[in-house]
């Protein structure tokens, strides 16, 4: 185990470089990550200005189910990003090269596995959330679809944790970009031009996925050229070469999970509430990922930054970032409540026009305007535990977080209603940054940041 110097706490004051570097490889992340859930705005804005209310309904199963299935592997992302960081910081190129490769040999292997699957992985879901008769079989035809697009899902994964620990941000931004546009332009021939419903939203989300991939791979090929450094044939044929991406990935795997099953539990007790809970609750969740992925543009950053000095060992840069990252999550928290305070009514019509819809979402909006708040924490100790490899104490905290706090609470509060749905969704968020901190602050009194930097190559 690694043990850091002694740090003078007093002398850790970001300077106008720390502010600068994380702002270069924040602000693209910004902007990429919220691109991310506009997938879901764009499908959940087109499907949801049809007039029945199934079609938007069957689209939020759809995408819940694939949103559980693909970020369950959001390991390929985040475990390639601490790693290829720390890669960078100890200029190895051979372990850069060799980390790429594995992670898109992963990739590619898993999608296959999941569309081998996809017949019990859609029934077992669609079961699970017992949604009404006609929504479950349109979301149904949406699932059959949209698990095609597995394999493409999962190595744009790869690639662009790859991207970000070679600390660049801004061809995550152009390959998400290219994707949102691409999604957006087939929903509206597909749906409006073709008359198709969730079936044609999750064609081209397929369709917009692929593309983004072979761009993905022709961006990465132009980087690799200068970069130096060999790849070995048998650090992909042989299993004890992948011991850092396991090793890594385990943890970040179950912690992954447990947070996805707290979003499908969260949308299964809505539905259980009724569609129009169902349908206003999933014009909300759009909201959380809107939230969430804006501030983990800081916690990216910070993921890249902190692997990058963790392999370097500089511990003064590492509380320099920790310092300067939080600053900025803490001013973007302050701005997504003042927009949500602000416009979020605005923003439910433009997503749905369907009255009770409407009228449901706005009761239960303003648990969304403090989510960020409260939530900002969560989000950037993400970030440093991944940069450090530090993802044992993730999972753990997340592990606590749901099944000690979120689901108990849940049972407690079930008199209330949908609010009491909300606010123990929100008590995880809250849990997960106490845990967090705590976590935080004994690894640095105990100086323990250590790292996983080896990769067999």
């Amino acid at each position: 185990m690694s043990r850091a110097a002694h740090i003078n706490w007093t002398a850790l004051r970001p300077s106008k470089r720390d502010h600068k570097e994380v702002w270069s490889l924040a602000w693209p992340m910004i902007l990429s990550n919220i691109t991310v859930p506009l997938v879901g705005l764009v499908d959940t804005a087109v499907i949801g200005h049809l007039p029945d209310g199934k079609h938007l309904a069957a689209v939020a199963i759809g995408s819940m189910i694939f949103s559980v299935v693909y970020w369950a592997f959001g390991f390929l992302r985040m475990g390639t990003t601490g790693l290829t960081a720390q890669a960078v910081g100890a200029n190895d190129a051979t372990a850069n090269r060799t980390l790429l490769a594995q992670s898109l040999v992963m990739a590619s292997g898993i999608g296959l596995c999941i569309i081998l699957l996809q017949g019990p992985i859609i029934e077992l879901a669609l079961q699970w959330i017992a949604a009404e008769p006609l929504v479950t079989e349109e979301a149904r035809q949406y699932a059959s679809i949209r698990v095609y697009g597995a394999p493409a899902v999962l190595c744009n994964f790869a690639l662009l944790g790859w991207f970000l620990g070679n600390q660049n941000s801004k061809i995550p931004l152009l390959l998400l970009t290219v994707t949102n546009l691409l999604n957006m332009i087939l929903d509206i021939i597909a749906v409006y031009g073709l008359g198709m419903h969730a079936d044609g939203v999750a064609l081209a989300t397929v369709l917009a996925e692929y593309g983004s991939l072979l761009l993905g791979l022709y961006l990465c090929r132009r980087l690799l050229r200068p970069m130096g450094g060999q790849l070995l044939a048998a650090s992909l044929t042989r299993i004890k070469h992948y011991t850092a991406l396991f090793q890594v990935n385990r943890y970040l795997f179950i912690r992954t999970l447990a947070l996805l099953f707290s979003m499908a539990f969260f949308t299964a007790q809505g539905a259980r509430q009724g569609t129009d809970i169902l349908s206003a609750n999933a014009v909300l969740l759009n909201f959380i990922l809107l939230i969430s992925n804006g501030l983990d543009g800081f916690a990216h950053a910070t993921e890249a930054l902190i692997g990058k000095r963790t392999g370097r060992q500089d511990m003064a840069g590492f509380y320099r970032t920790v310092t300067t990252a939080a600053i900025w999550s803490v001013i973007t928290a302050l701005l997504f409540t003042l927009f949500f305070w602000v416009a979020g009514g605005w923003v439910i019509q433009l997503l749905t026009s369907i009255k009770e819809v409407q009228q449901q979402a706005m009761i239960y909006l303003p648990w969304l305007i403090i989510l960020p708040l409260i939530g900002v924490w969560s989000f950037l100790l993400d970030g440093i535990f991944i940069g450090t490899t530090q993802v044992k104490a993730m999972q753990n905290t997340m592990l606590l977080s749901v099944f000690g706090v979120f689901i108990p609470l849940w049972w407690l509060l079930l008199p209330l209603g949908n609010h009491g749905l909300w606010i123990a969704y929100l008590s995880l968020f809250l849990a997960r940054g106490i845990s967090g901190g705590w976590v935080f602050w004994q690894l640095s009194r105990k100086q323990q940041w250590s790292i996983i930097r080896k990769t067999a190559a």
